[in-house]
């Protein structure tokens, strides 16, 4: 459910574009500080954009730092270190991938995520105390959405895709080094999750309804079984308009927000980057490790 959020390259300076990978190498290394090497494996876009984000509303300056990393071995990569924003994105790497990957395993019985919650399980002892509220609201709210999925019930795409969106809106808006601006992080980060959740479903949807799995595009708006060809043809527009609407969102929200950094590459991740990650998944012109 991870990986949409990313700049679009070819619009962003490549001062920005640098910043940003130091940001996502630097979120890699907190990984690795707060929990450990094997919780590196679940890196994603998205909570860099949020340390991003949530880094732009400080009054400090990054500590850069080069070295050498076991994915890239033969080049210096460059790392933001000893961040606050980076330590917090990596608790909610951390959790989210743990919480979803439990949930793969009790849905899926998938040998793969089945390993990988074992391996991780180990780590969430690690997650800070004064987080402990955080885990135990993203936790809560990741049931409340797999019940909702599994209710036999009507629900419309909106009320499925809204504990994930408020799971999206409470973890940016409850950064514990900020206690202002909390309304525009709030409906920030709820148009964000919604629109996650909803490229998400359709991105998978080829897959899950040729595997017959479950998918919230067809629990929601497939009542007559249609083929992935006539459904995607039904719903491209309705979807369009759900997706810019929920980007633009975010979008007048950012432009609220009293940034004291980082502007060119949040405006570009909201302005473009979502627009042409949408474009890019109806077209399946795309890939998740694109950046």
């Amino acid at each position: 459910m991870f990986g949409y959020v990313t700049p679009f390259k070819p619009e962003l300076k490549m001062k920005d574009y640098e910043k940003f990978k130091a940001y996502y190498c630097g979120l890699c290394l907190a990984i690795k500080k707060n929990y450990g090497n094997i919780p590196r494996l679940l890196i994603n876009y998205d909570m860099t954009f949020i340390a991003v984000l949530l880094d732009a509303l400080e009054d400090k300056k990054c500590n850069f730092k080069t070295g050498r990393c076991a994915v890239h071995p033969l080049k210096k990569r460059i790392f933001i270190i000893n961040n606050s924003a980076l330590d917090y994105a990596s608790f909610l790497n951390v959790a989210l991938a743990y919480y979803k990957l439990a949930d793969d395993v009790k849905d899926d019985k998938s040998l793969k995520a089945k390993l990988f919650t074992l391996l991780i399980k180990n780590y969430v002892h690690k997650f800070p105390n004064d987080l402990k509220m955080h885990s135990d609201f993203m936790k809560d709210k990741l049931k409340n959405l797999y019940d909702l999925e599994d209710n036999k019930g009507n629900i419309s795409i909106d009320e499925l895709s809204h504990p994930f969106a408020e799971l999206t809106a409470f973890i940016v808006s409850e950064y514990p080094e900020n206690n202002s601006q909390k309304e525009l992080l709030y409906n920030l980060g709820y148009n964000l999750g919604k629109w996650i959740y909803i490229m998400d479903a359709f991105d998978d949807l080829e897959e899950d309804i040729k595997d017959g799995k479950f998918n919230a595009l067809c629990k929601t708006l497939n009542q007559n079984n249609l083929d992935f060809e006539a459904f995607k043809s039904l719903i491209k527009d309705r979807l369009d308009f759900i997706l810019v609407t929920s980007a633009r969102n975010c979008f007048d929200n950012l432009n609220k927000l009293s940034l004291r950094t980082n502007n060119d590459i949040l405006y570009n991740i909201l302005q473009d980057g979502l627009l042409k990650k949408m474009d890019s998944v109806f077209t399946k012109n795309y890939s998740k490790t694109d950046n």
